[in-house]
């Protein structure tokens, strides 16, 4: 899903320079590179490619915060240590796939919640992989 305009087209935003720096600034790097579809840099399989707003703060070590955006890719083979969407017993939740022994668990990310332990009767089945996360930084009114 792109980005659109009231008009139907899509949204480009200028990319400033190569990136920025989080340290001290450079400038050099004052100056518009070119325009980037937003849509194009965070969808690589749009066929499979979804987004969820996210609720709550069990994954906040790993830069999911309440509110966040996350988008979640289908078509992806979940790893150790991928943050993915899951389906645990009906219910959706994005957790963390972890190795534990032989098979892959699902596991909070937050020193403030205790470990997800699945008890032998849970369906628990991964949706997707989460492949960003949006943070607003800024409530725009």
């Amino acid at each position: 899903m792109r980005p659109l305009r009231p008009d139907g087209l899509p949204v480009f935003i200028p990319l400033m320079g190569a990136s920025v720096c989080a340290g001290f600034p450079s400038p050099a790097d004052d100056y518009v590179e070119e325009a980037l579809d937003p849509a194009r840099l965070i969808v690589t399989n749009p066929a499979s490619t979804f987004m969820w707003r996210v609720s709550g703060s069990s994954m906040i070590n790993a830069g999911v915060n309440d509110g966040d955006f996350v988008v979640v890719d289908r078509s992806l083979k979940p790893r150790p240590g991928d943050v993915v969407v899951a389906m645990i017993d009906g219910l959706f939740s994005v957790k963390r796939a972890r190795r534990h022994g032989a098979r892959l668990a699902l596991d909070f990310d937050s020193p403030a919640m205790p470990p997800l332990v699945l008890d032998e009767a849970a369906e628990a089945a991964i949706w997707g992989v989460v492949t960003w996360s949006l943070t607003r930084h800024r409530t725009i009114r």
